[in-house]
Formats: structure tokens, C-alpha cells, sequence
């Protein structure tokens, strides 16, 4: 399955950028900002929420957080924790813009990747499928026949039967889910 990075690695790249811009004015004896300033430059529609020493979070018009770090002395708690302020109603949180800074795959190389992508799917899906196939006969329909060391205890016959009815919804949960990323694969 692909590793997809979600909001939270933006804002925390955000985040450490901020960061790093303020140890770089800081160092290069350029003035920072205050805390109402910076709230200011990063559009916040509500007063800043402390995150973790001088980084700070609030939202924006788009009801997405905006996170941004005050380098400064000025860095006086804005809000209590327990006062944070809900996202404005009906707004709902934006996509996160596209990054300029990443590069750019030409589309043969694209589509190589697409395909390789398939066929990894259609690889594991195979796979599943004979496992499912295995653990069907296994569970022979709820009734397998009990093992020699079964026929004296019966509860170590039936959590037998449990686990292999696991191993066909785990196998049956497998394959629904990679013909959904099939499905969803150009």
C-alpha cells in the first residue's frame, strides 16, 4: 500500500519551517515579531493558541489551523488551553495548497509507476484470493473436523474454528480493499 501523507505533515513542515525562519532572523539580528503580529501575517480569525514553546496555531478564514513560530521574547501565552476556539461553523477545513517545491515526473514515468502499481495489486490480490481459498477449506463451512488433540476439549476445538473464521474475514477484508485500490488506480 502506498504511504500517503496527510494535513498533519504539512502543517508540521509549516511548522519547522517557521521555526527555522526565526532562528534565522533571530541569528541574523533581524527584529521578529510580536505574537499579534505574526497572528496577523497568518491570517488567524481567532487569537492564537500556544502548541509548544514559541509555536503557536489558529485558524484561518479557509477554517484550516495555521501554525507559526514567535521567535521573540514576546512569546506570552495568547490563550489557555482549555479556552481553544472551535473552527467557525459551516466552514469546512480547505485542502492544502500544492507544493511548488516538489518535482515534477514526467507523464511516461508516471504511467510506468501507475502500471507497476497495478500490478503489485493485482499481484497481492491474486495472493489473497488463494488464501482465502486455503482458509475456506480449512473452515470447511464452520465444521471442521476436530484434531486428535480436539476430541477431548471441546472449547480447544471451538476457538480453533474462531481463529480460522478470522482468517477468512481477515482474507475476505484483504481482497475487498485492494480491488476498492484497484478501482481507485488510473
Amino acid at each position: 500500500m502506498p504511504v500517503r501523507f496527510h494535513g498533519a505533515a504539512i502543517r508540521c513542515s509549516r511548522a519547522l519551517c517557521w521555526c527555522a525562519l526565526g532562528a534565522c532572523l533571530a541569528s541574523a539580528g533581524v527584529r521578529a515579531a510580536t505574537l499579534s503580529e505574526k497572528a496577523r501575517e497568518s491570517g488567524c480569525v481567532n487569537k492564537p493558541v500556544a502548541v509548544e514553546g514559541t509555536t503557536y496555531k489558529c485558524y484561518t478564514e479557509s477554517g484550516a489551523f495555521s501554525y507559526f513560530n514567535v521567535p521573540t521574547g514576546d512569546a506570552r501565552p495568547a490563550e489557555p488551553v482549555s479556552r481553544r476556539v472551535p473552527p467557525p461553523p459551516g466552514v469546512a477545513p480547505a485542502p492544502p495548497p500544492p507544493q511548488s517545491g516538489l518535482p515534477r515526473v514526467d507523464a511516461a514515468t508516471q504511467r510506468s509507476r501507475e502500471d507497476m502499481r497495478r500490478k503489485v495489486l493485482a499481484d497481492e490480490l491474486s495472493a489473497e484470493e488463494r488464501l482465502l481459498a486455503e482458509a475456506r477449506a480449512a473452515y470447511g463451512n464452520g465444521a471442521p473436523g476436530p484434531l486428535p488433540e480436539e476430541k477431548a476439549d471441546a472449547e480447544q476445538y471451538r476457538q480453533r474454528i474462531a481463529r480460522l473464521r478470522q482468517a477468512v474475514e481477515l482474507h475476505e477484508r484483504n481482497i475487498d480493499a485492494l480491488k476498492r485500490e484497484l478501482g481507485t488506480a488510473k
